[in-house]
């Protein structure tokens, strides 16, 4: 089977008949990741008050069983798209490892031991993760502006992971709480990269439901283990509506814009867009919670930025192509 979805064609940004009229536009397919990117920062400061009334696995199981429920029509193979391989499943397999069960995994537990606006700053490293993980997995040479980016993206973690508020505590929460969330931006970069090579041959319908289900499978042992000690009957209803808002975001909306936008995007491009994750996840911290925004945390976000600028902007002479849209 080719890239392309097709046996021995290439149809890489071409029209898909399930989201025809967002692939087949760039700017759109521009407005679609950046959309996914936001709606994964509002999520990212929505889920520190779902950590705080529902266990970590229980909460990770419920999303993905809502969002396999909301996705189950898509489970079918439409006509256009060849019979998936033995490498599809693995890159299948692999997509929801990383993007959805440690992604999630590291992500609640470093919420929950942190705040919404560290969260932002550290996720706001993920263009300069890929760019470490092209070179460690692909050999791919990193320019200077990229090396810089990843320095400067690195420098805002530590300032923000390190920094301590009036009465000398860490302002971030706790270092292992930082730790983990720096294992999801490895495990969301992960989840970039492996996204670019399913969205040449799978379509994002197709892709959103079976890596939903991947989850689902993953998380199961771990949420059984916990729910003997889940007392559900105390949970609020306004916790259960906005688990299923989280639930929908996380496994079908952001998952279903960022493959859409990857049809006609390339990954080196595409990772500029994760600006919008970080600054989503600090507002929200600070609007909705009410958590500080210190002159210390203003400062790890201004060198988060321009890390992300710097590692992700593509340079003029770029090619369109990149490394991860060659076949292996």
């Amino acid at each position: 089977m080719s890239e392309s979805g097709r046996p021995g064609g290439n149809d890489q940004g071409a029209t898909r008949p399930d989201f025809p009229s967002l692939v087949g536009t760039p700017w759109l397919s521009y407005l679609a990741l950046a959309a996914a990117m936001a709606v994964v920062g509002a999520y990212v400061g929505f889920s520190k008050a779902l950590v705080i009334v529902f266990p970590i696995f229980i909460l990770a199981w419920l999303r993905f069983a809502i969002a396999a429920v909301a996705m189950a029509p898509w489970l079918g193979r439409p006509p256009t798209e060849a019979p998936l391989d033995r490498r599809a499943h693995r890159l299948l397999f692999l997509e929801s490892f990383f993007g959805n069960f440690l992604f999630s995994v590291c992500m609640l537990f470093g919420i929950a031991r942190s705040s919404a606006v560290a969260a932002g700053v550290i996720m706001a490293a993920i263009p300069a993760v890929v760019a470490l993980l092209s070179r460690l997995l692909l050999g791919e040479r990193i320019a200077p502006r990229v090396g810089l980016g990843i320095a400067c993206a690195m420098a805002g973690i530590a300032l923000v992971a390190l920094a301590r508020d009036a009465e000398g505590e860490l302002a971030s929460g706790t270092l292992l709480g930082s730790l983990l969330l720096l294992g999801a931006v490895t495990c969301e970069s992960l989840y970039v990269v492996i996204g670019k090579k399913l969205s040449a041959s799978i379509g994002p319908k197709r892709i959103s439901a079976l890596i939903n289900l991947w989850g689902l499978i993953l998380v199961t042992p771990f949420a059984l283990w916990q729910l003997p000690e889940f007392g559900y009957a105390f949970i609020p209803m306004s916790s259960w509506v906005l688990l299923a808002i989280y639930a929908i975001a996380a496994s079908v909306v952001t998952v279903w814009l960022w493959m859409t936008g990857l049809r006609r995007v390339p990954a080196s491009s595409a990772g500029v867009f994760t600006v919008f994750l970080p600054v989503t996840a600090a507002a929200v911290g600070v609007l909705l919670f009410g958590e500080s925004f210190t002159s210390a945390q203003a400062g790890a976000f201004a060198l988060a930025l321009a890390g992300v600028v710097l590692a992700a902007w593509p340079g003029r002479t770029a090619s369109r192509a990149s490394t991860w849209d060659a076949p292996p």
